[in-house]
């Protein structure tokens, strides 16, 4: 059964970014991409997880930055919030998979909501780890939302995950 209203959350990262064993400079991070190929699917309204600090735009000093993150378990100051959560039943949450799960980033946002009777569909972007431990996470911080089967989407691909994404879609619900 179709959602009533859909958000898809997300964060991402442009700038220099690992990409098929390189690292390559992005003007628009994969995890964007794939969330507005998702509205472009499924519909749904945007919104961007973003933090107040901005990573480092060198690849190694933001997974260092990523890396202090997780194991201080911090919760970053994010920039803007979604008006009227209560208005969503179906939350799409999108972001990178760094060192195994979703960027603190992302936990900040999932904090400051209520996901209670909500629906969460998670989908990723990585270069060979797949979802990791973030679906096991991303529960754990909602424990009163079902969590639907993720996507893991090699970032690299992206532009070409059409299909992929499309059935993901179909087979949790969202797209008839």
């Amino acid at each position: 059964m179709r959602p009533k209203k859909i958000l898809i959350a997300y964060f991402s990262r442009k700038g220099n970014n690992y990409v098929d064993g390189r690292i390559v400079n992005l003007a628009v991070g994969n995890t964007e991409l794939a969330a507005k190929k998702i509205q472009e699917l499924a519909g749904g309204e945007l919104f961007r997880i973003d933090t107040l600090m901005s990573y480092p735009a060198d690849y190694e000093e933001a997974t260092e930055v990523a890396k202090k993150e997780l194991r201080a378990k911090s919760r970053p100051e994010l920039l803007g919030q979604v008006e009227e959560m209560e208005a969503y039943d179906c939350i799409i949450l999108g972001y990178p998979n760094w060192w195994g799960t979703a960027p603190m980033a992302v936990f900040s946002f999932l904090e400051a909501y209520d996901f209670s009777g909500k629906t969460i569909l998670p989908f990723c972007t990585h270069e060979g780890s797949g979802l990791g431990h973030s679906e096991a996470d991303i529960k754990k911080t909602c424990p009163g939302a079902t969590l639907l089967p993720g996507l893991a989407i090699v970032g690299g691909r992206v532009g070409k995950a059409d299909r992929e994404i499309e059935a993901w879609l179909g087979r949790s619900g969202v797209m008839g």
